[in-house]
């Protein structure tokens, strides 16, 4: 893809993310993705997202800056949204959170092949 493509096809997305639409965003995923210090596998993304968006219902992204390089995309985002949901066993705290995430990706035939980068864990 060319760079303006992997901008739209990022955007879009992103948009699938923040509206927690899971079976769109699994088409933007490799079934044999890699994660960084992760289980990898589209599974296991998908169940990552949809934990956090049980936690944090109103979850949304926001993107900073975007740079991309050739087969790369790096990301920098304000992740933020208000734990009223069980997350990672956590009971719900009420509290708004708002985090910084930076996240690298590899794009490969229109798919995310490895992922990299900052994330939720430092939500609560």
């Amino acid at each position: 893809m060319e760079p303006w493509e992997m901008r739209e096809w990022y955007a879009e997305y992103l948009d699938a993310c923040n509206r927690h639409d899971l079976d769109r965003i699994r088409s933007f995923v490799s079934p044999t993705v890699r994660r960084a210090h992760l289980p990898g596998g589209a599974d296991a993304w998908i169940a990552d997202l949809a934990d956090l968006f049980q936690g944090f219902p109103d979850w949304r992204w926001r993107r900073i800056q975007l740079v991309i390089e050739d087969d790369l995309i790096a990301a920098h985002l304000r992740g933020s949204g208000t734990h009223v949901g069980s997350f990672r066993g956590i009971a719900p705290t009420r509290r708004h959170v708002n985090v910084a995430e930076f996240s690298f990706y590899r794009v490969t035939n229109g798919r995310i092949a490895e992922s990299s980068g900052s994330g939720d864990e430092e939500l609560l």
